[in-house]
């Protein structure tokens, strides 16, 4: 690990952390919330990040938009191919988003030294996702969408659609 990361990581105090995204960014971070201040870090205004959360943007580009409301208890870990959360978006609070995914391919080699791989994950503007939800690497959220609780979430869901499911089905059309 490097020394500004570890730095970053764990000498800088929570309610530090939090004091420098409000000042920065004008983003209310819960001072019991893990928030890794990042050069790949951008939140935007009037972000607000729940209790006990934890964000990491060490490795990968993690981009917040506008007043984006993250509950308490989420895990959002940028890797290469980046984060990216539309406006005005509501996530749910112990709801999980990722931008890697290990390869296992291979069955003469752990998955732990495959290596990983990253696509990127995207979330449009407008996007309320429940409790309990997790986005996966590679998934590309429309604008106006509905995550119903404990979905798991893969692949390309198109704009204004309620989804649900393990995995993330549309069961209804917003018009």
């Amino acid at each position: 690990m490097k020394l500004d990361m570890f730095a970053r990581r764990f000498l800088i105090p929570s309610s530090l952390v939090s004091l420098i995204c409000y000042l920065k960014y004008r983003a209310l971070v819960s001072p019991r919330a893990e928030v890794e201040l990042s050069p790949l870090l951008h939140l935007s205004r009037g972000v607000n990040i729940g209790s006990f959360t934890k964000i990491k943007a060490a490795v990968g580009l993690l981009k917040i938009g506008v007043e984006v409301r993250i509950g308490s208890n989420c895990f959002i870990a940028a890797q290469q191919g980046g984060i990216e959360i539309g406006d005005y978006s509501m996530i749910g609070p112990n709801s999980t988003i990722l931008s890697n995914m290990y390869k296992y391919d291979r069955l003469d080699i752990p998955i732990l030294h495959q290596g990983v791989t990253s696509k990127g994950t995207r979330i449009g503007s407008n996007v309320f996702i429940g409790s309990n939800c997790v986005i996966l690497d590679g998934a590309h959220i429309g604008s106006g969408v509905i995550v119903s609780s404990g979905s798991v979430v893969s692949g390309r869901i198109p704009d204004n659609v309620i989804i649900q499911g393990n995995p993330a089905k549309v069961v209804f059309e917003r018009r």
